[in-house]
């Protein structure tokens, strides 16, 4: 058998006997306990005694958590689900550092899980585990309601102790309640999802993450746009979970070899929620996302959407005019949608008809015609669009230019009196003009019908109640290009990390844009199909603000921070050994 080096140690310092220490080994062995809980529980060793030998081993320091008075600000930092997710408490702070109190050194994922969520560095302090619940528990308080953090957790471990379930797929079916969410009555497996879709809620997550690893499985939050794990649940627990979203969102629960689609409509906290549901097979099970989509949300005037006033003048005469093609591009989850669904809600008037064309319809707008696509009974963008042209509308929103059929049905719809609202997916504005011509539209149609084209991502917000000043890395000042005048009237903030944004130093998302208008320039290039890096030069010295200088812009106003800018609009930041060329008035 091999001996662990800390064994190997424990023994030479005289803390147990060899024998003692096989003797403590095999009942690890048997059991699958810890090491300093098989000598504990033998009474050849206490888990102080094994962890300080631990300690002295990794070069850090132990401490006795019956000597150590924890300050309340510094607990206040930490909430209290995390700490009792993670086994971790913290113990102090100084410059900018945090001291952990944990109970693995090498657990190096919770340690960069908490440099995430409390954006500092993290210094590791060790302590034995159960004395570390112990000291959450006297700290925080025994029975202190932690909400739906405890429920999962007590869930969780009902399903651990039980091994492998035993379910009934029909049982699970027959006690789905629609309107009722969260009875007590209800089998654990419906808890749980409940717990989960709530625990979501709770803190403004956009999707769920439900992802089957080779030992586990992995359910991850994705807030303000940044995917945190939350839980690791037994890998047995995958079967149930998924008859049960799959029942909820009226998915075929016996199909696991195709992909699936569905929705959930809920009530969880006195809000009503609709769920898209995705089920996608994958090597270690099926993986489930599911999208909240709360209503509330694109009830966002378009001031509130984050234009510079400029281009908020221009967006403005934009969506007004009677005919032309007004394209929205961006990656997934960047805020298109939104964004078109403000603008409609400025059109959205008796006087005038607006039929939508989507897949699948997101969100229900009063007011306005909403068609779903279908491509099993051949209900495709082409057919809606041709169809609703009969309706006599004014407006029509296509969810996505996709194919040349698509694009040539919004083009001869524009070119017809129409206004015709869409997304496409490019990286930038002068992108889409490329684009189109790529997929087969012929040049003079685009430059006669396109008005205009805005590029968007979302960036996190500094935190409101924790915003401080700050002094951006001189490297990131290069890598944004920010001249001497602009630094000398810069407001730069960021969040230090409280309750209210939990730790992150962010809360909330809005837009950086790039809008492109079609002038006798622009007309004249796409019809002679330019490059798409010639359309970019040109639009820039028309006055065209890129998505990386509206970012920069709001850093400089302390609206989001440039580290955030710069990761979002993907500009390269010089590395360490590179020649700092900073002007000596921007590093003052």
């Amino acid at each position: 058998m091999a001996v662990p080096e800390v064994a190997q140690l424990l023994v030479r310092r005289g803390v147990c006997s060899k024998d003692q220490m096989i003797e403590a080994l095999r009942l690890q062995k048997s059991s699958g306990v810890e090491l300093e809980d098989a000598l504990d529980r033998l009474g050849y060793a206490s888990a102080n005694e094994v962890m300080q030998v631990i300690a002295e081993k990794h070069d850090l320091e132990f401490v006795d958590l019956s000597e150590v008075d924890i300050p309340s600000p510094v607990l206040d930092m930490v909430p209290e689900s995390v700490a009792r997710e993670n086994t971790v408490i913290p113990m102090s702070q100084d410059n900018g550092s945090m001291k952990v109190i944990m109970s693995d050194p090498m657990d190096l994922e919770t340690v960069d899980k908490l440099r995430f969520i409390l954006n500092r560095e993290i210094q590791i302090v060790l302590a034995p585990k159960d004395l570390i619940q112990d000291a959450i528990n006297r700290h925080y308080g025994q029975n202190a309601d932690s909400g739906e953090d405890d429920t999962m957790n007590r869930m969780m471990s009902e399903f651990t102790e039980t091994g492998d379930i035993a379910f009934d797929e029909e049982a699970v079916a027959q006690s789905t309640k629609e309107s009722d969410f969260g009875d007590e009555d209800d089998a654990p497996v419906i808890k749980l999802v409940n717990v989960i879709i709530a625990e979501a809620v709770q803190l403004d997550c956009s999707d769920i993450h439900i992802e089957p690893m080779e030992e586990r499985v992995r359910i991850r939050y994705r807030v303000d746009g940044v995917l945190t794990e939350r839980k690791s649940a037994p890998k047995n627990m995958l079967a149930p979970i998924l008859s049960r979203i799959k029942i909820m969102s009226k998915m075929d629960i016996s199909e696991k070899r195709r992909p699936q689609d569905g929705r959930i409509k809920i009530r969880v906290r006195g809000k009503e929620l609709d769920l898209r549901v995705s089920v996608l097979p994958s090597n270690h099970g099926q993986a489930v996302v599911m999208r909240l989509l709360d209503p509330e949300n694109i009830k966002v005037g378009v001031r509130q959407l984050g234009f510079s006033q400029s281009d908020f003048e221009v967006f403005e005469d934009i969506i007004r005019r009677p005919n032309g093609i007004f394209l929205v591009t961006g990656p997934t989850g960047s805020g298109k949608t939104t964004t078109l669904y403000s603008a409609l809600g400025v059109l959205n008037r008796p006087d005038r008809k607006i039929i939508t064309a989507e897949e699948p319809v997101e969100y229900y707008l009063p007011g306005i015609n909403q068609v779903e696509v279908k491509h099993q009974i051949g209900l495709d963008f082409q057919r809606i669009i041709r169809a609703m042209l009969r309706q006599a509308p004014n407006v029509i929103l296509v969810g996505e230019i996709r194919d040349q059929e698509t694009a040539d049905m919004a083009i001869q719809a524009s070119l017809t009196g129409h206004l015709v609202f869409s997304t496409l997916h490019t990286n930038d504005a002068p992108g889409a003009i490329t684009r189109l011509i790529d997929i087969g539209v012929q040049p003079f149609l685009v430059a006669s019908s396109v008005m205009a084209i805005l590029a968007q991502r979302l960036v996190r917000l500094v935190c409101p109640k924790c915003k401080q000043s700050y002094r951006p890395d001189p490297k990131l000042i290069k890598a944004a290009n920010i001249t001497s005048e602009e630094l000398k009237n810069a407001e730069f903030a960021r969040g230090k990390g409280c309750a209210h944004c939990r730790e992150s130093g962010y809360k909330g998302r809005k837009g950086i844009f790039e809008l492109l208008v079609m002038n006798g320039t622009m007309r004249d290039m796409a019809f002679r199909s330019e490059a798409t890096q010639n359309i970019r030069k040109a639009a820039v010295e028309g006055g065209m603000v890129t998505l990386l200088k509206d970012g920069i812009n709001k850093a400089l106003m302390g609206i989001t921070t440039l580290d955030e800018v710069l990761r979002t609009a993907h500009a390269d930041v010089p590395d360490d050994d590179e020649e700092d060329e900073v002007p000596e008035e921007q590093q003052e």
